[in-house]
Order: C-alpha cells, then sequence, then structure tokens
C-alpha cells in the first residue's frame, strides 16, 4: 500500500515517492542550545521519531539529520546573562539535550551536526550565492537579496508585498531592502567569530540548515524536511531561497510542519509561569510514555492544548494498557489453547498501518492499539489469543516509540505455536500454498516443522 503524506509546500496530500527508492533522507531542524528543552520541543522530536521509525517498518532505508545550532543571538544573549561563555553555555546545554532524548526514548539523528562545526562550508555556500548575484556583502555583513529571487513565499504562501507590511530595516543594518535577510554577521566585540573574506563574523541562522542538510545528507534535493509550523516563515522559507538559488534544484520535495503545543490555552512562556521543561514533566509523572501517548492523541499537523486533566484522561488509559500486559503474563500456555481470533488481531494490525499510511494518523493508530486491548480483555479465556494480541500490542507500539509492556517482547515460543496454529488452519482449508509459505518463513527463523501423519505439528530450533 502507498503512503501519503501532506505536503505543506504544495497543501495537498501526496502520495510518497522518494528520490532514490528505497533510501529516504530526512533533515529536521533541531533544537538551540541556551536552556532546557521543553515538551514542545519534546513534540517535535517525538513526532519526526515516530516518523522515521514507521518509514522504517515499511522497509525504507531511512538517513536522519537533526541539527544543532550552536551559535545564535539567543546563546549570546544567555552567556551575557549569566556571565558565562557562551562555549560552557552551549556544552552544559547539548548535554542537557541528549539526556532529554535519552529518557524519552528517542534515538539520535544518523548525524546530527553543530552548526560551529561546519563553519567553512557555510562560508563557501555563501560566496557561491554572491558569486551568483543572488546576494551581496555590506560592511561586514552578507545579505540575500529576495527580489532576486522570484518564487520567495512559496512555501507560505505569502506575496512580497504582504511580507513587506510591517518589516523594516534596523539602524544597525546594512541591508538594501527590508525583505533581505543576514547570511553572515559581522563579529560585534566579544562575540563568537571565524574568518571569512567578507571579514570576521558568524553565519545567520538560515543559512545553517540549507548546508547541513544537503552536507550530511549528501544530496541537492532532500526528500523530506521537517520542523515546527512557527517555522515556515521565515526560516523555511529563507532556506528554499538559499539552497534553490545556489544549486537550481529543487530543496526538499516533501515538507511536513508539525502544529503547536499551548498550555491551558495559552502560549508557553515563563512569564506566564507555564514553562515546561522536558525535565519538569519527567519528574512530576516519572512516564514518559504518559506524554508520548498524550502527543499521538492529536495528529502530528494539528495544535495541541496541554492541561492537567488531559494528562491525567492519558495516564488511566495507559493503565488499562499495563493491566492488559500484566494479566497476559498470567494466562499459562498449551498447545491444547482455543485458538480462535486470530485472524481479528491480524486485521487491527492492518487497521493500524492503513492508519499510519493516511499521513501518519497517529489518533486512528493509537485506536487500534487500544481496540486489541479491549478485545483481549473479553477473550482473556483464549490463551492463544492473549499472547498473539500480547505480541501485537508491543510489536505495534514498538513502531510508535512507547515502551508500554516495560518488559521485553513475549517469549519467541508463543509466537511460533501461534504461527503454527495459523498454518495448521490453512492446511485445514487446503490452502497449502499459504501452508508452505509459513513453513518458510519459520524456517529462515530457525524453526524446523514436522508435520505426523496424525494431522499434529512438532517443531524444533535449526541445530
Amino acid at each position: 500500500m502507498p503512503i501519503f503524506i501532506y505536503n505543506s509546500l504544495s497543501r495537498k496530500k501526496e502520495q510518497f515517492i522518494p528520490l532514490n527508492h528505497p533510501k529516504v533522507n530526512i533533515y529536521t531542524c533541531g533544537v538551540t542550545v541556551y536552556d532546557d528543552s521543553h515538551i514542545g520541543h519534546a513534540r517535535s522530536l517525538y513526532i519526526f521519531d515516530v516518523i522515521r521509525r514507521y518509514l522504517k517498518y515499511r522497509g525504507f532505508d531511512v538517513t536522519f539529520v537533526r541539527n544543532i545550532t550552536d551559535v545564535d543571538d539567543k546563546i549570546i544573549n544567555r552567556a551575557n546573562e549569566l556571565k558565562v561563555g557562551w562555549q560552557e553555555l552551549v556544552e552544559k546545554y547539548i548535554g542537557r539535550y541528549y539526556e532529554d532524548l535519552d529518557v524519552l526514548g528517542i534515538e539520535k539523528g544518523d548525524f546530527e551536526p553543530r552548526a560551529t562545526e561546519n563553519i567553512a562550508d557555510m562560508v563557501r555556500y555563501i560566496q557561491t550565492l554572491v558569486d551568483k548575484g543572488y546576494a551581496y556583502a555590506a560592511g561586514g555583513d552578507v545579505y540575500f537579496n529576495v527580489r532576486k529571487f522570484p518564487s520567495y513565499g512559496k512555501l507560505s504562501g505569502q506575496s512580497i508585498d504582504q511580507m513587506e507590511t510591517g518589516v523594516r530595516i534596523g539602524p544597525s543594518e546594512l541591508k538594501h531592502d527590508p525583505l533581505d535577510f543576514a547570511l553572515w554577521k559581522k563579529s560585534k566585540e566579544n562575540e563568537p567569530s571565524w574568518p571569512s573574506p567578507f571579514g570576521p563574523g558568524r553565519p545567520g541562522w538560515h543559512i545553517e540548515c540549507s548546508v547541513m542538510s544537503q552536507k550530511f545528507l549528501k544530496t541537492e534535493t532532500l526528500d523530506i524536511h521537517a520542523g515546527g509550523r512557527d517555522l515556515i516563515f521565515p526560516h523555511h522559507e529563507n532556506e528554499i531561497a538559499q539552497a534553490e538559488a545556489s544549486t537550481g534544484k529543487q530543496f526538499a520535495k516533501y515538507w511536513i510542519h508539525h502544529g503547536l503545543l499551548t498550555i491551558n490555552g495559552q502560549k508557553m512562556s515563563k512569564s506566564l509561569g507555564n514553562f515546561i521543561t522536558i525535565k519538569d514533566f519527567i519528574e512530576k509523572y516519572k512516564d514518559t510514555d504518559i506524554l508520548k501517548l498524550f502527543f499521538l492523541s492529536a495528529h502530528y499537523a494539528h495544535p495541541i492544548d496541554y492541561n492537567d486533566r488531559k494528562i491525567e484522561e492519558t495516564r488511566q488509559a495507559l493503565d488499562r494498557i499495563s493491566n492488559l500486559i500484566r494479566k497476559a503474563r498470567d494466562v499459562a500456555y498449551s498447545k491444547a489453547s482455543i485458538s480462535n481470533g486470530i485472524e481479528e488481531i491480524n486485521g487491527i494490525k492492518n487497521e493500524f498501518v492503513k492508519a499510519m499510511d493516511d499521513d501518519f494518523n497517529t489518533p486512528q493508530a493509537l485506536s487500534c492499539i487500544f481496540n486489541l486491548v479491549n478485545l483481549t480483555y473479553k477473550n482473556m479465556n483464549n490463551a492463544v489469543f492473549v499472547k498473539t494480541a500480547e505480541y501485537a500490542v508491543a510489536e505495534l507500539s514498538t513502531i510508535l516509540g512507547l515502551s508500554l509492556t516495560k518488559l521485553q517482547l513475549p517469549n519467541a515460543d508463543y509466537e511460533i505455536e501461534s504461527k503454527i496454529l495459523e498454518r495448521n488452519e490453512a492446511r485445514k482449508e487446503g490452502n497449502f500454498a499459504l501452508a508452505d509459505k509459513m513453513r518458510k518463513e519459520l524456517e529462515v527463523k530457525g524453526v524446523i516443522l514436522e508435520d505426523t501423519k496424525d494431522g499434529n505439528t512438532f517443531w524444533r530450533k535449526k541445530l
């Protein structure tokens, strides 16, 4: 079955066809390391991890790059505020960021490049834009000339005139047009700087992502570029302008943007006292699956509002699954157990895949897991069903990056016995082609089947 993704660039749902199937290149904007990551960051980190996991599950060879912005105005200002060196601040919060990833169970990217480690590449990229007439130097700064790029605004859907409203040139800026944006910033006293043909300075924020995405994914056109909806303009719009002006090729085929998170209907802000870091949440609730289930309850593209009532409802839902797992492990297994209903489990798994294929519809996918849980509670006297369902819950939750079972997957023997029962049903129905196929699948896993004359099947591990 094909996968469909809502593409922010075309503003419609499109069939996902990577440029070099089965390889898929994904780039997502990472954190700026000047403070602890909050639960809004957690949603972004987790949702794109789920998308990566699911694409791998569907057989794609995914290369995932997520950058770290480690030089920026916010970093410099925070370091000055705390009276510490900017590098000391950066190292502290990179360490804290990786602690958050670890506790959330989110894998690192295949590459997690830091801006400061790729300055030379950015300088060369900027020089290319200057040479092609898309950028100009002015007093030690370098700016991108927006009006030289006719399709500027295609991602955000804004015209040049619309963007121009309310934009002005600051007193310290030397750009020719209010819409022009900085590629290189002249260094000020006591600020981090690097040498360049334009004078000592540091890169602008937007140029970092254009350069590092193409460099580490080894391509001029990305399959997927991901990030928050708040980054569409100006950040992602500017990335497109820089990259396509430099290469003359489409920068990214699909753009995926997640909705924003609010707290009790308000934007998260320290001044409002509703700023919740990932560490704050873990300290209070102890279980990251609660936060993940909460995120999964809304489609990634939609906004989501965090409040205590929703978190309590999520905790109760998690308890229901945990109780099922505990009960399932107490159900004794025997070859004489009833095997009816296995097809229902497979049907639910197919519905899960169908939901995820439809623009990663996690609310619908999550409902499949709960349907499976509810169905299992009704069949607790059917040991094979319970054990097969237990395995299915673990499998689907793993795809979603959840640790719902809190234990390893069920003993592999249960899976083998369940497969044998399915195969025997196929034989009874005269579907010998399917039965042979299942025999071969088990043999690949190192399981040898022996059918007896009286219709029984025994198995052993391949020596």
